[in-house]
């Protein structure tokens, strides 16, 4: 199938060609003609699999055919969780539009508020947002929704996850009842399910990739390795395999900071990118990396959120994430789109919970590869794989305020946390070591365009 037999004008068949594609993704495919109907969708698909273009380009075919957006007003609203995420939509409306009178905005925290004002004085036919941001502008009366037509949730598992549920409920009350709804989540879970439904009348329901499924075009594998010598072996991989574009992640922002700062000792050009940055600083960095001017972008989990970088060949776990969907999100940066990646994780033997929890979540039992420079002082334990059913995540609650303890009360004493649940029981396949190795390595995968998240 090709993007002309989905029902899209001129101008918007220019700029995807343009942009270099001329077949749609799945995603695409099964979204395009139910959103150009008027259908209300719910859609479930991972980071990379083209979702975003999924909802731009028919949200740009139904905008094209009627009255533009008028002073403060908003015709389409797209919600994202980041703003990483909210700036790689902007750039993709940006792109596929740009050849229609369409007028789009993007607006986030951690910026100054009167620019974001100012644009949205000239109306906006797609605005893209993050939830608490938008709240302040409308409160500031700079947002207007009577000629709204379309509301977009991007990855609302993400939300959920990070607490956004209220300001979510906040922006539907204030938005008109008549509008169609589209809903991406990298999964159906419960309580996407719930949120669903004050928010999707009788959606088309589309499912792409399930929430435990790694690509196949991703090689994966890890070096159990100590805590104290990963940095060493980092460094070592990056210099022996010639990298010259690799994304790595922290656990923490301070871990981030002191991993770009032995990069730089060492000679490599890094990065840092996470919550604590200024959004410029964010974005010069992304804007450093993408053009070669780094080698090393070292990054946190939801600064890392919604980042689009074609023809990315390696992503390093430095630490495992807490959260064992998080692996999947974080080796879907490669890889995209058919194209060939590889995933390296650093695991040191207090990781192995994680590893354990991961494993479980893929069905997969990553392989090992020891390195005899860096064979480790405190071995990684074996695994076997857990077939247990994993019971959905509760999503986080937001943080409340409330009134600070009396001095000498006793009874406000810290409560220890609780033990954490054994997720090692389970019978199947056992991973075997491989045997230790001189460079065990395999040469760098060629690296393709691909069309990523598009």
């Amino acid at each position: 199938m090709s993007f002309t037999k989905l029902g899209l004008s001129a101008p918007i068949l220019k700029a995807i060609e343009e942009q270099g594609y001329t077949e749609p993704s799945p995603i695409q495919a099964q979204a395009i003609p139910a959103v150009l109907e008027g259908q209300d969708v719910m859609a479930a698909a991972q980071t990379g699999t083209g979702k975003t273009a999924g909802f731009t380009l028919p949200l740009l075919e139904k905008l094209s055919a009627g009255p533009l957006a008028k002073s403060n007003q908003v015709r389409a609203l797209v919600l994202t969780p980041t703003r990483e995420l909210a700036a790689q939509v902007a750039e993709s409306v940006k792109n596929y539009g740009q050849h229609l009178p369409l007028k789009s905005t993007v607006v986030f925290g951690g910026v100054k508020i009167n620019p974001q004002m100012m644009a949205l004085r000239r109306g906006a036919d797609v605005l893209i947002a993050t939830p608490g941001r938008l709240l302040d502008l409308y409160n500031q009366k700079a947002l207007k929704f009577d000629q709204l037509e379309v509301l977009i949730l991007d990855e609302a598992d993400r939300m959920l996850d990070m607490g956004f549920i209220h300001d979510i409920k906040k922006v539907l009350a204030i938005l008109p009842k008549k509008r169609q709804n589209l809903l991406f989540s990298a999964t159906f879970s419960p309580e996407i399910r719930d949120l669903a439904k004050g928010l999707v009348n009788n959606p088309v329901e589309i499912s792409v990739t399930p929430r435990n499924a790694t690509a196949k075009s991703v090689e994966q594998w890890l070096h159990p390795v100590d805590k104290k010598q990963k940095i060493d072996l980092l460094i070592d991989l990056i210099a022996d395999g010639q990298w010259q574009q690799a994304l790595v992640f922290s656990r923490t922002k301070h871990g981030a900071n002191k991993i770009t700062k032995q990069l730089e000792a060492a000679g490599i050009r890094a990065s840092a990118i996470h919550g604590n940055k200024s959004q410029g600083a964010r974005t010069r960095a992304l804007a450093d990396f993408k053009e070669g001017r780094i080698r090393i972008l070292v990054a946190t989990d939801i600064a890392a959120r919604g980042i689009d970088i074609e023809e990315l060949p390696h992503v390093v776990n430095f630490d495992l994430p807490d959260v064992a969907e998080d692996y999947v999100h974080r080796i879907g940066r490669t890889g995209r789109a058919n194209a060939t990646g590889q995933a390296i994780s650093l695991v040191s033997a207090d990781e192995l919970d994680q590893l354990k929890a991961i494993e479980r979540l893929t069905q997969k039992l990553i392989e090992r590869r020891y390195m005899d420079d860096f064979f480790p002082t405190h071995m990684l334990p074996d695994t076997t794989l857990d077939t247990r059913p994993i019971k959905p995540k509760k999503p986080k609650k937001p943080k409340v305020n409330r009134a600070p303890a009396k001095q000498g009360n006793s009874n406000n004493k810290a409560k220890k946390p609780a033990p954490k649940a054994d997720v090692t029981q389970g019978q199947g396949l056992r991973s075997k070591p491989l045997a230790p190795a001189r460079r065990n390595r395999k040469p760098n995968g060629g690296a393709q365009k691909t069309s990523g998240d598009q």
